[in-house]
């Protein structure tokens, strides 16, 4: 297994006091997705800066593809692309340019059939000689995409990329993050969409208040910490729950015509038949029953909260 980003014990206080970053461990595997979820202010972009060469850590060690971000600079921050979550492109230069311009920053020789191919995957292609400030919200946001990729950077971040964009940008953005995956290269995103964290991802990280509290494969995840949810309908509602169900701690919705049974699936007993008879014996009539797993989003909500507590 080849580490392409690895950080250790890395922490990041800002003048202001504020500690962004509490000695955050993580290691990324080379050719894989992983997304870093995390509330606002949890220190995904703190995070992303760091590695990136934006914002000097306080403490701590990074390197990529086992160059050191601060004592081997170029060589670390020539390995990674950026697509930041803000519009910042040269507004008075045509797309050609600003995409030929910074391949070159990064020592990268002219390879028109490259970028032709990158230009053409984000169908800017057609626009290449038009000037960015004509352009639209969703293509400005393709130029930085095409901008992250023309020095062919092995590590790629994309933080908050699809924020406010089209349903046709994001379908050929993770079209075009999984024909890099194939082709080896390592994405962390960050996002607010869980699902697509939930569809993309191999491994998923949970950041909040700075610290790492969950690192895991995402199916992993959804086995060990996913919870099933029973949902009994009822023939006529109720106005409060039952005597003698409290073992089961039930939910009734508020207009008394379901009750809800939270329970773990890896357990041997659920307690189900039991629940099941002792409704039959209060002569609670149920009319049908509904199982739902909880999803990645639900998981996150439960992670951050017990976190924060």
């Amino acid at each position: 297994m080849t580490i392409a980003l690895s950080i250790s014990q890395l922490t990041k206080t800002y003048a202001s006091g504020l500690q962004a970053l509490k000695g955050v461990d993580l290691e990324i595997r080379k050719g894989e997705i992983f997304a870093l979820l995390g509330p606002n202010g949890a220190g995904k972009t703190t995070l992303i800066s760091i590695v990136c060469g934006i914002v000097t850590p306080s403490s701590g060690r990074v390197s990529v593809n086992g160059f050191d971000i601060q004592t081997q600079y170029r060589q670390a921050r020539r390995q990674i692309g950026l697509v930041p979550q803000e519009l910042s492109t040269d507004a008075f230069e045509s797309v050609w340019d600003t995409v030929s311009f910074t391949r070159g920053l990064f020592g990268r020789g002219r390879d028109h059939a490259y970028l032709e191919k990158i230009l053409r995957e984000l169908s800017l292609w057609d626009k290449r000689n038009e000037k960015i400030i004509a352009l639209s919200g969703g293509m400005k946001r393709r130029v930085l995409i095409a901008k992250a990729l023309a020095h062919e950077p092995e590590v790629l971040f994309l933080d908050e990329p699809t924020a406010g964009v089209d349903v046709n940008l994001r379908r050929d953005m993770w079209n075009l993050v999984r024909r890099l995956r194939e082709r080896g290269v390592t994405i962390i995103l960050t996002t607010h969409y869980i699902e697509e964290a939930e569809e993309m991802a191999d491994r998923i990280g949970v950041i909040t208040r700075g610290e790492l509290v969950l690192v895991e494969e995402k199916n992993a995840i959804m086995k060990k910490l996913g919870q099933r949810r029973l949902t009994f309908k009822l023939k006529r509602p109720l106005p409060a729950l039952p005597a003698g169900l409290e073992a089961w701690q039930l939910a009734l919705s508020d207009d008394g015509h379901e009750l809800i049974y939270d329970f773990d699936a890896r357990v041997e007993h659920t307690g189900i038949p039991e629940l099941i008879a002792c409704l039959a014996e209060r002569g609670v009539a149920v009319t049908d029953l509904r199982t739902t797993e909880s999803s990645l989003e639900d998981i996150f909500v439960k992670l951050v909260s017990e976190a924060s507590a």
